[in-house]
């Protein structure tokens, strides 16, 4: 969900034309990502997953929710992670985004859930070229959460 303040100069405004944007907090390996909170549908604990032949590395199988099979995506193969066995934490974010116009379902593997909360777009930082072990157009911007860089990745590009 996008926020947009407008701040004046009343005590706790935010900065004129300042963006907030709602967020789910997840860790996969390493690392925390952003993902927006509009296109989280739910999240559920693992379930069984039928692998499907020929499928890309990073949806490597099927699942079903609440009766209706969507992909299984694997983000930490497609962003050069090594692959993880589940433990307590692991959740499925079962998110809805658009790919060439349509809305599509899916669920994410995450190693943990954190929370949702709001980043903004004053401490945004533009992803490097060098010096980053996922390629830059995965990314649309890097920030800052709880003193930690947090990496908001352009889904629909990363599933393309």
């Amino acid at each position: 969900m996008r926020i947009q303040t407008q701040g004046g100069a009343s005590h706790g405004a935010q900065p004129a034309g300042e963006t907030r944007l709602q967020v789910l907090m997840i860790g996969l390996g390493g690392e925390i990502f952003a993902i927006e909170a509009e296109a989280v549908r739910e999240i559920i604990d693992p379930v069984p997953a039928t692998r499907v032949a020929g499928a890309r590395a990073f949806l490597p199988a099927l699942i079903n929710v609440r009766g209706n099979v969507i992909p299984l995506a694997d983000l930490r193969l497609r962003f050069g992670m090594g692959r993880q066995a589940d433990t307590a934490d692991t959740r499925i974010v079962v998110v809805e985004i658009e790919i060439d116009g349509d809305p599509v379902a899916l669920g994410i593997m995450a190693d943990k859930v954190y929370e949702v909360t709001e980043i903004s777009t004053a401490q945004i930082q533009q992803t490097p070229r060098l010096g980053m072990h996922w390629r830059p157009e995965f990314i649309r911007f890097i920030t800052k959460w709880n003193d930690e860089f947090v990496i908001v990745p352009d889904l629909e590009k990363i599933l393309n």
